[in-house]
């Protein structure tokens, strides 16, 4: 399977991948892993999607949210294999935190939106564990994030 071809079929669009902002960095390979740092909802002009599921989002924005968070993975992904996604034999974990309120309890199905992204993009090598998990705050006031743990080839 050509996850390239897969993201042109999808009619999906890679952004740039950010450099890290802070002391970390995006991308970490150990032995056959690559793990990438949480990825942070921003649309497609760049701007920052933020605010709190159940108070300034609905859930179809948060999974449009998640899209955006899933796509920023791929692009790192591509970036830490010198452009190469053929070097990704799967993807094992997905992790995304909801900026929600108390009250809020679809998590799930937001981060549904970056679950449904590595799919349609790695097909069966796209299938993951994950978590969704509610949190306070997230940096910048953005609605989702999400990191990612990859195997290489």
């Amino acid at each position: 399977m050509n996850f390239e071809e897969n993201i042109k079929k999808n009619n999906l669009t890679l952004p740039n991948a950010a450099d890290p902002v802070g002391s970390y960095v995006a991308t970490k390979v150990v032995g056959k892993l690559l793990y990438i740092s949480g990825q942070i909802s921003i649309d497609s002009e760049g701007k920052l999607i933020k605010g709190k599921l159940g108070k300034d989002l609905n859930l179809d924005e948060g999974y449009q949210a998640a899209i955006r968070c899933a796509l920023s993975i791929v692009a790192q992904s591509k970036k830490a294999t010198n452009g190469d996604l053929s070097k990704i034999k799967t993807c094992i974990k997905l992790t995304g935190f909801v900026n929600s309120t108390d009250t809020f309890t679809d998590q799930p199905k937001v981060i549904n939106g970056a679950s449904d992204t590595i799919s349609k993009i790695f097909g069966d090598a796209g299938m993951h564990t994950r978590a969704a998990v509610s949190v306070n705050s997230l940096p910048l006031g953005v609605a989702v994030e999400v990191d990612a743990i990859f195997e290489l080839n």
